[in-house]
């Protein structure tokens, strides 16, 4: 029988929990940080909130168990109201990746004190779940710094362009997702994105656990 989702079968409902609680975070790092900037939009839209459903998009969790790749809602921000337009938006771009790599290193720290420090691949649930959560967060504050609308990590690169740059680049914005997509699922992957992802997720997560190594043993 072929291979239908993204991830084994077994694994789904950890990812599914792993999910909420990633895109509740990153969500909520936006929202937080636009606020303490002066922009109450998103507390407004009962955006300021750990509830998962209200950032959960259903076919954006549905493309990650699926695809392997995906979205929330984004967090809506109003750069108008902001006290320092530029620096805070960077720092609300910057706030949803850097939830998710603050998440990753608080369940590092928790696997590696369960574990005794040992690389263990033991079926318990709580380390099953804990590898998949870790893992998942790493991979979305790496995929979010992608500078590609309508991602973190474009809206931080784009505070910096000059009006003419943007005048010129916005016309392909709406494109984006296509060449996503092209450069996911075709085998540009492995010579563009896949690169990143498979030094950057292991070095990450390498140095997480040296780090409560040396703190813990």
């Amino acid at each position: 029988m072929p291979q239908f989702f993204a991830y084994p079968l077994e694994e789904l409902p950890y990812l599914i929990i792993s999910l909420l609680i990633a895109f509740s975070f990153h969500e909520w790092a936006h929202a937080l940080t636009a606020l303490a900037f002066g922009d109450d939009t998103a507390k407004n839209e009962g955006r300021l909130s750990l509830n998962p459903f209200v950032h959960v998009d259903i076919i954006g969790l549905l493309m990650v168990v699926i695809a392997g790749f995906g979205w929330a809602r984004p967090t809506p921000v109003n750069r108008f109201k902001l006290k320092h337009r530029r620096l805070g938006s960077v720092f609300i771009s910057l706030a949803g990746p850097i939830s998710n790599l603050l998440l990753a290193f608080i369940a590092v720290g928790v696997l590696v004190f369960i574990t005794n420090g040992t690389d263990t691949t033991s079926g318990d649930a709580l380390i099953s779940f804990l590898y998949i959560f870790i893992r998942l967060n790493i991979v979305l504050f790496i995929f979010n710094l992608i500078p590609l609308p309508p991602l973190d990590g474009y809206q931080v690169v784009s505070e910096f362009f000059t009006q003419r740059m943007k005048s010129r680049i916005q016309p392909l914005e709406q494109y984006a997702f296509l060449i996503f997509l092209i450069l996911a699922l075709t085998p540009l992957y492995d010579i563009t994105i896949g690169p990143i992802f498979n030094i950057l997720v292991p070095s990450l997560l390498t140095g997480m656990v040296d780090i409560f190594q040396m703190i813990l043993f």
